[in-house]
């Protein structure tokens, strides 16, 4: 069971529509890129099987392959994990303060899922294997072109010399490295050594996250809250929650031997003077500052939700916002409350009729700046607009 346990589970056959998003289509090939040139590289060309070297660097490139796929899919299915549906704070003023996803670091459009509590071990072991696989491919690359093409090609080099010997009469390749399997090795190339800069700079982001153990969204809520402290000089002293002191016990929140991640998604360790909720009164705080200084407009153009809209100008069309963030579609004569955007962009708050509004629906996202206006009103409708605020 236990061995059953750590496969992949598909709690619900829906799950496999994961697979079908443009993120984990290009990671998928990138990987069956890398890997499978890897492979036919070092048989064909570089590192026969009926070698004891060519045996073992065989058996690294399925390793690295397996151990990649295996934390990706594990990272993409197991999920973040979630508030169980009958779950209840202990106090029932507390609900308001609970939100869904478990320790939500950031939704990661690669594996089409967000990365939390449940996979954070299994995300971050991709990303440290992804580029040590890509790494030992590019090698395989390199030496492939350069042991193949060193007796057809004259590199100018008069005084570096390099004993290439061994490398070269290892064995007579089964094909002739031809100009596509030159190409296919090159473009291979490039995917290896991009996949290790960028996947190395993500994995590097993932270990400040984890030995601080402070997510990027509750760094975002940290650094927020210090300016609203200081904005409205309240004199509070924010403390964040969830750093237990040493870098040790922080990493060992989330990789244990077990491969489970320490304490259930709900409950955690939280420094003395804090308590489970400090962190979401504070973004509560928070997003109602955000809704108090949001700014009224009302639509003047219709607008149908496209992501780059066409007849909107070429400014709007080509400087859409680089996010999977929804768009909105606007009609002429609705209100916006508008809370951040860009020159050419703008995201915000549709307000709604009243039934919408009790039934708990919530309309927000981009939409392109030319098709708003800011309203102007004075003191006597200024609670009106509070009002709508609220809602």
């Amino acid at each position: 069971m236990n061995i059953l346990s750590a496969i992949i589970v598909f709690e619900n056959l829906h799950e496999v529509k994961r697979l079908f998003h443009w993120g984990p289509i290009i990671a998928l090939t990138v990987i069956s890129v890398c890997s499978s040139m890897a492979i036919l590289d070092s048989i064909l060309w570089y590192w026969p099987l009926d070698t004891t070297g060519g045996s073992i660097n065989f058996i690294m490139l399925i390793n690295w392959t397996v151990l990649i796929l295996y934390n990706y899919f594990n990272a993409m299915f197991v999920g973040p994990g979630y508030i169980p549906l009958e779950w209840k704070p202990v106090k029932e003023s507390y609900a308001q303060k609970v939100q869904c996803v478990m320790k939500m670091d950031h939704h990661c459009p690669w594996i089409n899922n967000c990365c939390g509590h449940s996979n954070h071990a299994y995300f971050t072991s991709f990303l440290l294997l992804s580029p040590l696989g890509c790494i030992h491919a590019a090698l395989i690359f390199i030496m492939t072109m350069y042991t193949q093409l060193y007796d057809r090609i004259s590199f100018g080099w008069s005084t570096v010399k390099i004993d290439m010997s061994a490398a070269r009469h290892i064995h007579h390749p089964i094909m002739p490295f031809s100009i596509a399997a030159f190409a296919a090795t090159l473009f291979a190339l490039g995917l290896a050594l991009g996949t290790t800069i960028a996947v190395g700079m993500l994995f590097f982001i993932q270990m400040k996250v984890i030995l601080r153990n402070k997510t990027s969204i509750e760094a975002w809520i940290e650094e927020k809250a210090k300016d609203r402290i200081q904005y409205y000089q309240t004199g509070e002293d924010f403390i964040f929650p969830y750093d237990l002191g040493t870098r040790w016990k922080n990493f060992k929140q989330v990789f244990t031997w077990s491969g489970a991640p320490l304490g259930d998604g709900i409950e955690w360790p939280v420094h003395e003077k804090c308590n489970q909720y400090t962190l979401t009164i504070e973004q509560l705080k928070q997003k109602h500052d955000k809704r108090q200084r949001s700014v009224e407009y009302r639509v003047v153009e219709d607008y149908n939700g496209a992501c780059c809209p066409l007849g909107k100008g070429l400014n709007t069309f080509f400087r859409t916002p680089c996010t999977e963030e929804p768009r909105i579609k606007l009609s002429k004569g609705e209100t916006i409350f508008a809370t951040r955007g860009t020159k050419w962009w703008m995201y915000g708050d549709k307000v709604l009729n009243e039934e919408q509004a009790k039934a708990g629906v919530r309309i927000r996202g981009w939409f392109p700046r030319r098709c708003v206006e800011k309203c102007h009103y004075d003191s006597a409708n200024n609670s009106t607009s509070e009002e709508k605020k609220e809602q």
